[in-house]
């Protein structure tokens, strides 16, 4: 029974030794083109100025989005990476409640700046991850919502933040050529302060929740 242990043990190794040197030899840098659907919250947590007077109960929520994302990901070790996208988001703002169908932002353009670090789980071809990392958002366009102009609005504002990202996923790989299929779900935790000026004056000053779903889909290259 021992030498048949040993037989089938020196087997078992000789078959897993390419596989092996295979993950070893796998590139530290992968490139990933994605689709992403960005679902956004928006909702009012708090009213801190209102010169115009709100009728109460007002709520507001932010429009989803369909956007390409670029990603580089660096392997500091086989089952350890740092990644990093590149996109740009926009939304609109509207009222759901208290002014319905108001729109009270336009066009929001965000770059949603993120840094994550993940762990993978070896499972062959198949290479399920989690991670975490932090977030700034920097809004680089914000136009007033065509229901603020009649109201006197000449601009609007939503505040740059940090904030916190959880993320999980997987990589499928195609052949061993370094190609493969990425699936990706991140959630952020993040805020932003809105507001709306009459010329100078501050009008209405209020605190949104935006903590968005971010779901990518796309092809991934490995080298």
């Amino acid at each position: 029974m021992k030498k048949v242990l040993a037989a089938a043990f020196a087997g078992v190794a000789t078959l897993a030794a390419p596989a092996a040197q295979a993950r070893d030899d796998e590139g530290k840098v992968q490139v990933k083109l994605l689709g992403t659907y960005v679902a956004t919250d928006g909702k009012i947590t708090a009213v801190n100025t209102d010169l115009v007077g709100l009728p109460a109960g007002t709520q507001t929520e932010a429009s989803d989005n369909f956007v390409p994302t670029f990603a580089v990901e660096y392997f500091v070790s086989p089952n350890f990476s740092i990644e990093t996208i590149c996109c740009v988001t926009q939304h609109d703002v509207d009222a759901v409640a208290g002014l319905p169908g108001a729109q009270l932002v336009s066009d929001a353009k965000v770059i949603p700046a993120t840094l994550t670090a993940k762990y993978h789980f070896d499972l062959g071809g198949v290479k399920p991850y989690l991670g975490a990392g932090a977030t700034y958002f920097w809004w680089i366009d914000v136009e007033p919502g065509a229901a603020t102009i009649p109201l006197g609005v000449t601009r609007t504002t939503l505040s740059d933040e940090f904030g916190l990202v959880l993320q999980g996923g997987a990589d499928i790989a195609i052949g061993d050529s370094g190609l493969g299929i990425t699936v990706d779900a991140k959630r952020y935790f993040i805020d932003t302060t809105a507001r709306w000026y009459a010329g100078n004056t501050l009008a209405i000053e209020t605190e949104h929740k935006l903590d968005p779903w971010v779901l990518s889909a796309g092809v991934s290259y490995r080298f």
